[in-house]
């Protein structure tokens, strides 16, 4: 069985996850190895059903759970690539799961550190909550892993431009985490005129830890097509994966 993510409308990690899991991919593997990360009280999680532009699609939504001032517990804001890889290590997944969520974090990690000139043990993930794109690698690596495809193929990732509003002010899109995975691993990118991220740093990090650099092949059949939901309020914000043989 080989994927084929078709990235006309971007990619984030919350697509990615919603995409496998609309394929058919094991929720109970998911939901295990969310529970296993002992995180309950910093997040949960939603899977539903969507209509977007009519279609039907499966949209994966991580919630954080606000913690109360006088509980003085800051740290859970400010985790870095050891702490992180240190849940992933506990979380009840396979090998090549743990393996492929360290890989993707890892990609994002050393991007940061680029953009920030720091080095990538200082960086600390905190834009929205680390929580949200460690919920979303985790997920995805499982979902994947649980899928097991022989190869993987990417269409041009599709960007937006313009600016986006973060913890850091306004950040030139593509967001400079993204400029940087899409330059060291080769990512094909093209600009469209939607104003606003359709490729976020999580979504650039798993294409570029699963992009092989080989061509789709010039025909193939289609066995099914799982449909992912974004968040954003482009045109049609949809990420497809296909089964294709």
């Amino acid at each position: 069985m080989n994927l084929y993510f078709e990235c006309a409308s971007g990619i984030s990690g919350d697509m990615s996850v919603a995409a496998l899991l609309d394929l058919g991919a094991d929720r109970k593997k998911l939901e295990k190895a969310l529970n296993s990360m002992n995180l309950d009280d910093e997040f949960s999680y939603k899977i539903s059903d969507v209509l977007i532009n009519s279609i039907h699609a499966t949209d994966f939504d991580v919630t954080l759970k606000h913690h109360h001032h006088h509980e003085h517990n800051h740290h859970h804001e400010h985790r870095n690539l050891e702490d992180v890889n240190k849940i992933i290590d506990r979380a009840d997944i396979s090998d090549e799961a743990k393996t492929l969520a360290k890989k993707i974090f890892t990609i994002v990690a050393d991007a940061e550190a680029k953009v920030h000139n720091r080095d990538i043990s200082e960086v600390h993930f905190h834009e929205v909550g680390a929580i949200d794109s460690i919920v979303d690698i985790v997920s995805f690596a499982v979902l994947y892993d649980d899928l097991n495809p022989e190869k993987t193929f990417f269409s041009t990732l599709a960007e937006g431009r313009g600016f986006v509003t973060c913890q850091h002010g306004k950040l030139p899109v593509p967001v400079p985490a993204v400029c940087e995975i899409a330059s060291k691993y080769k990512l094909p990118l093209k600009i469209t005129d939607n104003d606003g991220e359709m490729v976020t740093p999580t979504g650039a990090a798993i294409a570029a830890a699963l992009y092989t650099g080989e061509k789709l092949p010039e025909q193939f059949v289609i066995e099914k097509t799982g449909y992912g939901a974004g968040k954003r309020k482009y045109e049609n914000p949809l990420l497809r994966v296909m089964v294709i043989s």
